[in-house]
């Protein structure tokens, strides 16, 4: 057996080639599964103990100078690969840069105010099921709520659909977690909708959720009027009363852009307030599907979309530009 190794180590030695082809098959042959190494290992038991220690020392020798013989032969190939298509003598051309989507850019900066005071990200299916897309979220079949989000679902099989929403990641999470919890779920959502430049039957949201004891709609406030004066740099805010089947009391959150030029006027329809987002206390309901003690805790939740923050922030008035892949749009985001 000795004998037998000695000669492999020569093979490997003497062993040439440029060809993609003949070195994956001499790869194969000594390396593979059931290659020469793997084949010599599984002899060891016959080895007589006085020779096993030799016999050792002899197959490490061999897998090494494999291994030794591929990375040459690795580098031979690219290098001649190099030389045969390239002309080095040619000037170079720099590699045109790329650049982060507007989307991306703001799910980013979100995300970074809100970890700033101790929130977590979390993610999820985009495939979601009824009970973590509706039911668990305080909407039962036949709730008349459902008809606010046109859904898809799986033709194949009824009880699957792509999420309307964000609020699908809070529950598996609180599911699977203990409180106290602060998390945000950014996420892609669908929703059977006719595409316009004001809506799209794909778009983005970022949900936040905090779970503990003691939670307040001040505590709720206070997080959003921080939020609003790091991302827009504007603090003036109102909450405007409104209904979401999981919060209970729930608020629509307006900031005061102001009136200060003609696309103010505009987007704000005049009024100087725009809508940014939903919010509210987590209704105990839905702590109670979940197997949290609504007694014991309380938390507030809130969402908003990213493409209607994108819109402001970087005054587009097509929603449809985000998903079009125009370079042209594109590429004035390479220095953000």
């Amino acid at each position: 057996m000795l004998e037998k190794i000695d000669a492999l180590l020569v093979e490997v030695e003497n062993f040439s080639s440029i060809n993609k082809d003949e070195i994956e098959q001499f790869r194969i042959k000594f390396s593979g599964k059931k290659g020469i190494i793997n084949d010599i290992l599984a002899q060891f038991k016959q080895v007589p103990n006085e020779q096993k220690k030799e016999f050792g020392q002899k197959i490490n020798t061999l897998k090494q100078a494999v291994e030794a013989k591929l990375e040459g032969l690795k580098s031979a190939t690219t290098s001649s690969i190099l030389f045969e298509k390239d002309d080095l003598t040619k000037p170079g051309f720099p590699s045109e840069l790329g650049s982060r989507h507007p989307i991306n850019l703001v799910k980013n900066r979100i995300i970074e105010i809100f970890r700033s005071i101790g929130f977590a990200v979390a993610d999820g299916p985009e495939i979601e099921d009824d009970w973590h897309n509706f039911t668990a979220l305080n909407l039962p079949e036949y709730h008349p709520a459902r008809d606010m989000q046109d859904t898809f679902f799986i033709e194949t099989n009824p009880d699957l659909l792509l999420r309307t929403h964000t609020s699908s990641v809070q529950i598996r999470y609180m599911e699977e977690n203990e409180p106290p919890m602060r998390i945000l779920s950014p996420g892609r959502v669908f929703r059977n909708e006719a595409i316009s430049s004001r809506s799209h039957c794909i778009f983005h949201q970022i949900e936040g959720l905090y779970i503990d004891q003691n939670v307040s709609f001040a505590d709720l406030k206070q997080t959003i009027q921080f939020f609003t004066t790091e991302l827009f740099g504007k603090s003036k805010i109102r909450l405007r009363p409104s209904y979401f089947p999981f919060t209970e009391p729930s608020a629509e959150v307006d900031v005061y852009w102001g009136l200060n030029s003609e696309t103010d006027y505009r987007i704000t329809k005049g009024t100087g307030w725009l809508e940014i987002m939903g919010c509210g206390m987590v209704d105990p309901a839905v702590l109670a599907n979940v197997n949290i003690d609504a007694d014991k805790y309380s938390g507030y939740a809130f969402g908003m979309g990213i493409e209607r923050i994108a819109m402001l922030m970087y005054q587009m008035s097509d929603i449809r530009m985000f998903f079009e892949n125009d370079k042209r749009m594109l590429e004035q985001f390479k220095t953000l």
